[in-house]
């Protein structure tokens, strides 16, 4: 693996990290299990640990209670979901608590989501605007979010350019080596640089496919998505009946271990600062994929 290595960003999140929805769960059967899996990632050696879906800050809580030095983040939290001034106050309780450890990621969300027409026409119309006007409460809040510790779900130019002005960084999702590629341009050397790669640890590559386009089936609905696929260069026919095998191989890392450290490396040859591995099985949702984990460990962490 080559690197775009930015001591600071290395530092702070290592290389490597977890994204993953489960771990978030605010079920209190879970919460045991959770803490487990949260201390285990970080003996293991992940840098960070990336709360998936649409968390709310105070998900993190558990995770950083569990663990001494690794980051957590929220990728993303919903920010029509939390006002600013509530997302400001979680943040300074959490930071305070944990070492400045927690990361508040955060997005617009997706039109088709919403649950109300006012917001579904505000996604529509303006969300770089509602991301600008948002990122003004934080900074006006009680308790304001440095921009060092929050960063932004960018894929567009625009959302990267407020990324790196405003903010620690991006967290793009489901993108290509290729759009990481020109998202370090727009960002420039110093600004986090930290998409999520989806992973399927199968050998057999049509097994493989077959779940990852399962699994890509709900994105391909979401008009963000296929409007950041079209820039990239695909075309209509790629976004249909669950999507291209070309376009599969574009935001899945396949096979076993080295090869995903081979595709891995791809996107830090691309300019990636970190790349957040989001393990696909049966249950994405729902599963802490731990036997996985450990697997990609081995393979892509020091020692």
């Amino acid at each position: 693996m080559t690197t775009n290595e930015h001591p600071g960003h290395t530092q702070r999140f290592g290389r490597i990290g977890v994204w993953n929805t489960a771990l978030g769960s605010t079920s209190p059967s879970r919460r045991t299990e959770i803490e487990e899996t949260a201390a285990e990632l970080e003996e293991l050696g992940f840098g960070a640990l990336w709360i998936g879906g649409s968390p709310a800050p105070e998900q993190a809580e558990p995770l950083l209670a569990a663990t001494s030095t690794v980051t957590v983040g929220t990728s993303i939290m919903n920010i029509w979901q939390h006002t600013a001034e509530e997302a400001a106050t979680q943040h300074a309780r959490l930071n305070m608590a944990h070492g400045g450890r927690f990361v508040l990621g955060m997005g617009v969300s997706h039109a088709e989501a919403a649950k109300d027409d006012a917001t579904r026409d505000e996604l529509r119309r303006r969300p770089y605007s509602a991301m600008r006007t948002y990122l003004d409460g934080l900074d006006a809040a009680s308790q304001p979010v440095p921009a060092g510790e929050r960063a932004l779900a960018a894929l567009g130019p625009k959302m990267l350019e407020l990324s790196r002005d405003r903010a620690l960084g991006a967290l793009p999702y489901l993108v290509t080596a290729e759009h990481t590629a020109r998202a370090r341009e727009v960002l420039g050397t110093d600004a986090l640089l930290a998409p999520e790669l989806k992973v399927v640890l199968d050998a057999d590559r049509d097994r493989a496919r077959a779940r990852a386009r399962d699994y890509l089936q709900r994105y391909l609905a979401l008009a963000n998505y296929r409007n950041s696929w079209l820039r990239m260069g695909f075309g209509e026919d790629d976004l249909a009946d669950g999507g291209s095998d070309r376009l599969l191989d574009a935001v899945y890392a396949f096979g076993d271990a080295e090869a995903v450290r081979t595709r891995v490396g791809t996107f830090f040859d691309a300019g990636a600062d970190h790349v957040a591995l989001q393990v696909v099985t049966e249950d994405t949702f729902n599963a802490l994929p731990l036997p996985q984990w450990r697997t990609l460990a081995e393979a892509l962490l020091p020692g």
